[in-house]
Parts: structure tokens; C-alpha cells; sequence
């Protein structure tokens, strides 16, 4: 059955000129313990320049138009910022910041590239900078950056998922499972840390290691669909049939349109006897997979639920 991949996560941290940081969750990134670490940063991590006072009032300006939701106004104050006072480390990483939140992964990743040039220690922008890589699918380029972050500030827990998830991708399955533990350590109130660990473990055929990863995600999260999804898919290749439907259940009541679920329970509907109950959840499937442009998996759903329709007769 197919697995869904977890997004990854942004350091969300924007810096004013103040004397603080003013933090942002932006929407589908989920803060941690790491964020809070991350405030040990300078609250304005660059060399001050001759006309940094200017490049500074913008920079506060931009912040206001994030704190009204005017995010186009922001990006043009962060980018007029950076072009009154190049050296400013904070409007580069705060335009970068803005870029990814509209999605432009390519030029949040210069913005944060430029962070980095105007303050090389500046570890924040080497974990963000490292983050839209990842998400731009540039492994390579992303894992040296987010090792880099760590190397400055070995407290930004993110920094480490992030750089298991580069790892996770490239297979490095040891130095993976490292980095996860490590995010665990620093991060103990995410969950995806503990998730990814499972996946990890399962690529390693460690099954019960993986299990309890799941468990401990769970633990944290109990709406964590995927980890629900991945525990019922483990007791169903157990032959644990009941408790994989109620895992499958589970995952369903956490996320509606989490199609994989739907699927699976069909399955176990079908190992069941149950052919009725399968083909509901199966069109279901089919239905959700299709919504949601999976054409792929629309197919293999309708192809089990014909298999119902058959066994029901």
C-alpha cells in the first residue's frame, strides 16, 4: 500500500530589529521545542551598515505587513530591506521566509542563501535554507546545508529532522535513524521525528523497533493518520486483522480524506469475508483517490473492489 510522505518542516522564526524574535506558525508546519531553542539567536544577526538604520525601520515595516496578513506588502519590504543594506542578514531570511509561505521555493532558498553570505554563523538561515532545498527536491545540496546549521547551533532539533529526512532519501538508512533520535531528543513534543524513525526501522526489516516508533508518534499525536495507517498495515501483515481495521479506522477518524486508509480497511473487509463492508469502503477509496487526482491507486482500488463484487456473488 502506498505511504505518504511527511511534509517537511520550516524553522518559522522572523527577526525584527528589536530586542526579540517574532515567531509565526504558518500554515501546515507545526512548531516544536526546537523553535524555542532557536530563540537563543541574536535577535538581529548581522553587521550593521551605513544605512542599516533605514534598512532596519523596513525590515519592522515588513514584519507589521505579516502580522496583518499582507504578505505580497511584506515580501517588497523585506526585498526593498535587502537592497538598502545588502549586509542585513534579517531581510534576506525574512523575504525567504515569506517567499516559501507563497510556495516560490527557488527564490526563498537565494533569500536564504543571502542570509548566510551577509552572516555565515547565522545558523537559522542554513536550517531554512536547507528545508526549501528538501522541499525542492535538491537532497544533495539540502543535506550540507542543514549539516551546516547544525554545526552552529547543534540544538535546532528541526535542523536534525530535517537533515533525517535528506538521509531518509538517500537511503543512508543508519544515519538516518541517527538524526531522527536526535530531533526525538531535542524535539520531544513532535511527533514526526518518532514517525519517520518507523520508517527507518521498516526499510531496515526491524519490525518491532519500527512498531514501537509508531506507538511513541502516537503517543504524542494521537491523530497522526499516517501513523495509524503504517501500525494497521504492520498487524495486517501479522494477520492481527481486527486490530489493523480498528488502526485503519483510526486513521480514517483523524483524517477524513486520507484515501490509504479506506483502501486498507477494504482489505481487511476482504481477508474478513466481509464483502459488503469492503466494497462500501473500497468505492469510497476509489472515490477519494480519483478527488484527489491519484489515478494510480484509483485503479488498484477499483480493481479490489471488483474483486469484492465477485466474492460477495
Amino acid at each position: 500500500m502506498q505511504l505518504q510522505q511527511e511534509t517537511v518542516i520550516a524553522l518559522v522564526i522572523w527577526i525584527g530589529s528589536g530586542s526579540g524574535l517574532f515567531i509565526t506558525a504558518l500554515p501546515g508546519l507545526a512548531a516544536s521545542k526546537s523553535v524555542q531553542v532557536a530563540q537563543n539567536q541574536p535577535a538581529n544577526p548581522q553587521p550593521a551598515g551605513a544605512s542599516a538604520s533605514s534598512a532596519e525601520g523596513v525590515v519592522n515595516q515588513g514584519l507589521q505587513y505579516i502580522q496583518q496578513g499582507k504578505l505580497n506588502d511584506a515580501i517588497a519590504a523585506f526585498r526593498r530591506a535587502a537592497q538598502l543594506d545588502p549586509r542585513m542578514a534579517a531581510a534576506h531570511y525574512n523575504l525567504g521566509l515569506a517567499l516559501r509561505q507563497q510556495g516560490q521555493l527557488q527564490p526563498a532558498a537565494s533569500a536564504f542563501y543571502q542570509a548566510t553570505q551577509a552572516n555565515p554563523r547565522f545558523a537559522l538561515a542554513y536550517a531554512n535554507l536547507g528545508a526549501a532545498l528538501l522541499e525542492g527536491s535538491n537532497v544533495a545540496q539540502a543535506r550540507d546545508y542543514l549539516k551546516r546549521a547544525i554545526d552552529l547551533d547543534p540544538k535546532l532539533g528541526l535542523a536534525h529532522y530535517n537533515l533525517g529526512l535528506a538521509l531518509e532519501q538517500q537511503k543512508a538508512y543508519d544515519q538516518a535513524a541517527i538524526a531522527f533520535k536526535n530531533a526525538m531528543r531535542l524535539s520531544p513534543t513532535a511527533p514526526e521525528p518518532s514517525y519517520h524513525l518507523g520508517l527507518v526501522y521498516l526499510q531496515q526489516r526491524k519490525d518491532a523497533e519500527a512498531l514501537a516508533a509508531f506507538q511513541q508518534a502516537l503517543r504524542i499525536n494521537p491523530k497522526y493518520a499516517e501513523a495509524h495507517y503504517n501500525t494497521g498495515s504492520m498487524l495486517f501483515k501479522q494477520g492481527k486483522l481486527d486490530d489493523a481495521l480498528n488502526a485503519f479506522r483510526r486513521a480514517a477518524e483523524s483524517n477524513s480524506n486520507y484515501a490509504n486508509s479506506y483502501y486498507a480497511a477494504g482489505l481487511v473487509f476482504m481477508k474478513q469475508g466481509k464483502f459488503k463492508d469492503a466494497q462500501v469502503v473500497l468505492k469510497y477509496a476509489k472515490d477519494l483517490y480519483a478527488k484527489q487526482g491519484n489515478t494510480q491507486w484509483a485503479s488498484k482500488a477499483d480493481q479490489s473492489l471488483q474483486k469484492a463484487t465477485v466474492g460477495q456473488n
